[in-house]
C-alpha cells in the first residue's frame, strides 16, 4: 500500500460556540479523497505533532481570543521547523490587519481604514473626519468571526469592550447592505469559485452565526483583478486563500480582508466540491 501522508488539522477548543463540524467534514472529505489521512488537534493544546507530514490551521477558530497563545504556537512551529500550510510567515503577517497598510502602499484599493491606538471619543471623532462620514465600523486589528465588531452611528457611544483599546475604524460600506460582501477563493494560486454573503435584515455582519447567508457568485473581471493584486502583496504565495471585498457607493470594489489562516472556504459551492483545494494541499507536501 502506498504511503498515506498524515495531516493534522487544528480545530477549536471544545467550548468554542460556533458549529465548525459541517465545514470540517467537507474539507476532510476532500483531503481524504486526495489520499491524505486527516486527524484533528485542538489548536490551544495540539500535543505532539512530530509524526505528521503537514499541519493545517484551517479551523484554528478563536485565535483572536487568545492572541498570546496563538503567537506562541506560531513560534513553536518555527522553532521545530514544522511543515505548516499556509506557511508560518504568512500566518503571522495575516494575523494582524495592519497588513492592510501593505496592500494600500502597493496601490491596492482597500476599505479606508484609520488605526487608533486607544479608542476614545476624541480619536473616534478624528477618524470620522479623515473618513468623511459619521457612520463607521470599529473592529479589533486581530479579529475573526466579527468578534468585537460594532457599527456606530452619530451619537452612538463607544462599546465598553472597545474603549481605550486598539481599534481599526472604517466607514460603514453601504455595499454590504445593498449587494453583500464578495469572496473569491484560490487554491495553489488558481481561482476556484466565488460567493456573495449577505447579512440578515437589520444587521451588517455577514457571518452565519449572525444570520448571514451565502450564494454562489459569478466573479467580475474587476473582482478578479483586485483579488490578484491583493494576493501579489502577500510575503509568501498562499496555498489557499479567500479574498473578501465590498463595493462602495459608486460600485467600486475594495478589499475588506485577506483570509489566509482559517477561512470558511464554502467548498459546497466549488464546482469540484474541493478537489482543487485538496490537490493544492497535497502538492504543498
Amino acid at each position: 500500500m502506498p504511503y498515506q501522508p498524515r495531516v493534522a488539522i487544528l480545530v477549536p477548543a471544545p467550548d468554542y460556540p460556533e458549529n465548525w463540524r459541517p465545514a470540517f467534514a467537507r474539507k476532510a472529505a476532500a483531503l481524504n479523497g486526495a489520499g491524505l489521512a486527516v486527524d484533528e488537534h485542538v489548536w490551544t493544546a495540539p500535543g505532539d505533532l512530530a509524526g505528521f507530514d503537514l499541519v493545517l490551521p484551517l479551523f484554528a477558530w478563536g485565535y483572536q481570543r487568545d492572541v498570546a497563545r496563538w503567537y506562541e504556537l506560531l513560534g513553536d512551529f518555527e522553532a521545530s521547523a514544522r511543515h505548516v500550510i499556509n506557511p508560518v510567515a504568512l500566518l503571522r503577517w495575516n494575523s494582524d490587519k495592519a497588513y492592510l497598510r501593505d496592500l494600500e502602499a502597493k496601490g491596492v484599493a482597500i476599505v479606508p481604514t484609520v488605526e487608533v491606538a486607544a479608542l476614545d471619543d476624541a480619536a473616534l471623532d478624528a477618524a470620522r473626519v479623515v473618513l468623511g462620514g459619521e457612520e463607521v465600523v470599529i473592529k479589533p486589528a486581530i479579529s475573526g468571526g466579527a468578534d468585537g465588531t460594532h457599527r456606530l452611528g452619530p451619537g452612538t457611544p463607544i462599546p465598553v469592550d472597545a474603549t481605550g483599546q486598539r481599534r481599526l475604524v472604517q466607514p460603514m460600506m453601504r455595499g454590504v447592505l445593498d449587494s453583500g460582501e464578495f469572496s473569491l477563493f484560490y487554491f495553489g494560486g488558481r481561482f476556484s469559485h466565488a460567493v456573495v454573503k449577505r447579512p440578515a435584515t437589520g444587521d451588517f455582519r455577514v457571518q452565519e452565526q449572525f444570520g448571514g447567508r451565502e450564494t454562489a457568485w459569478e466573479a467580475s473581471a474587476e473582482a478578479h483583478a483586485l483579488a490578484d493584486a491583493a494576493l501579489a502583496v502577500a510575503p509568501v504565495a498562499p496555498v489557499y486563500a479567500r479574498v473578501d471585498m465590498v463595493a462602495d457607493g459608486a460600485g467600486r470594489l475594495h478589499i475588506m480582508e485577506l483570509e489566509l489562516i482559517e477561512p470558511s472556504l464554502f467548498l459546497h459551492h466549488a464546482p469540484d466540491k474541493g478537489a482543487a483545494f485538496a490537490r493544492a494541499i497535497y502538492a504543498a507536501l
